[in-house]
């Protein structure tokens, strides 16, 4: 093929793409970067290879203003009460309620 890379936005699932035909998987099994523990059966739709970013904490972080407390706040509520956890829904209205009381 002689110009594999154009196809490879059509690629959706696969543990590792080798592009033209300097790139065979031997390569990658052994000394490009890649690794070979790649996922079989199909599961390619839903899992990576196994990379060092397997092996590396994440830590996400969240930060609401005011204004997007007011707009997401209520749904929270809802789901926090349809779940039976009164304390995550009255964390959220406690600050709503706070937020009223300073308006003129």
């Amino acid at each position: 093929m002689r110009a594999p890379r154009a196809l490879l936005d059509s690629v959706h699932s696969a543990g590792s793409v080798f592009l033209g035909a300097w790139s065979p998987e031997s390569v990658g099994d052994y000394c490009s970067g890649t690794n070979h523990v790649l996922p079989t059966d199909g599961h390619a739709r839903a899992w990576s290879g196994v990379s060092v970013a397997s092996f590396q904490k994440q830590i996400t972080v969240q930060e609401l203003d005011q204004q997007g407390l007011r707009g997401i706040g209520p749904c929270a509520i809802t789901l926090a009460r349809s779940e039976g956890l009164h304390a995550h829904a009255r964390a959220v209205s406690l600050r709503l309620e706070l937020m009223m009381a300073a308006e003129p």
